[in-house]
């Protein structure tokens, strides 16, 4: 495993994290394979492990809290996030402060996180939504202020909505946020134009989520693929997203180099750029921790192929089902 310094905080996290979504709201998962995955994560020397509240109504949390007991003499670094009070996802340019994140909700909300995880300081919080214009209010700055001074919270940042990575810009130059969380991938790439830029400049880790774009660019969905009615993904990959997606993966098929696969490609696409602190794919199964933390190995793709993948951008605006 490679390492990475992570903006501001100065830790140095592992490239390749752990995405705890996949650890509720998901189906086909095997909670025995999920533990065997989350301590062979560790082994290999996974330390950057993403959760929220959300994720299972704090149950994700409390699944990183065991593990961060099981392992408390390796430094593991514990990121979570505050669900929006009105809990609806991604929040909308019209919905107030106070509707998503209140100064008591912001407290309320760290306090529970900090329970299910069984520690004394939070090394990351972050707000689960976001929105800009939120920017120069204080109820949510002196919540911040707060739980930091008390010592509840160690870093904050920003997960930023599904394709809005400038929705946030204003909001990091308040100097109160050490990170941002940001889809990027091969078919993502519009946080290279502006957030990338200001994130350099102001030495703010970047946190790449959804690098295999939900699974599209794993390329093994196809036209017909469906999932069970209590699984996100099956109010994801509604028909028209679904069709698109499988396009514009089935375009990048003659891309990938006999040595690898697609998921391999859309990684190492990922782990090329140096402004990206580390990556967070979600890791369900053995074979999925293995061939994801294979990649950080040092070995970006080759400047050829990086060049013929900026071809595949896709600009995307989101829509009513793109939470």
């Amino acid at each position: 495993m490679k390492y990475r310094r992570f903006g501001k905080t100065n830790w140095q996290i592992s490239e390749v994290g752990y995405g705890m979504w996949g650890l509720a709201g998901w189906t086909g998962s095997d909670d025995n394979e999920v533990q065997k995955s989350l301590e062979l994560s560790v082994e290999l020397g996974c330390n950057f492990f993403d959760t929220a509240w959300g994720y299972g109504e704090g149950l994700s949390e409390q699944i990183l809290g065991s593990l961060l007991k099981k392992h408390a003499d390796k430094q593991l670094y514990a990121a979570t996030k505050i669900p929006p009070k009105n809990f609806i996802w991604p929040s909308k340019s019209h919905f107030e402060l106070k509707d998503c994140f209140p100064a008591q909700h912001i407290i309320e909300y760290t306090e529970k996180s900090l329970k299910n995880l069984g520690v004394e300081q939070i090394d990351l919080q972050q707000f689960h939504v976001w929105e800009d214009a939120w920017a120069d209010n204080d109820d949510w700055k002196e919540a911040v202020q707060k739980l930091t001074l008390e010592g509840k919270v160690k870093h904050w940042g920003i997960s930023v909505n599904r394709w809005e990575p400038n929705n946030c810009l204003r909001s990091l130059e308040t100097n109160l946020f050490s990170s941002v969380q940001v889809i990027y991938n091969i078919f993502d790439q519009n946080p290279e134009d502006q957030l990338f830029p200001l994130c350099q400049k102001l030495d703010i880790g970047i946190i790449a989520r959804v690098p295999l774009d939900e699974g599209s660019l794993t390329g093994l969905l196809d036209y017909n693929t469906t999932f069970p009615a209590d699984d996100w993904r099956s109010t994801y990959f509604v028909p028209e997203n679904l069709t698109s997606s499988v396009d514009h993966a089935n375009a990048l098929k003659p891309l990938v180099p006999a040595n690898m696969d697609m998921p391999e490609m859309a990684l190492r696409f990922i782990l090329s750029n140096p402004d990206v602190g580390t990556i967070i794919p979600g890791m369900r199964k053995l074979k999925h921790v293995k061939s994801n933390i294979g990649t950080s190995d040092g070995q970006g793709l080759a400047p050829s192929l990086l060049d013929e993948l900026k071809n595949h951008r896709w600009e995307r605006q989101p829509t009513e089902w793109s939470q």
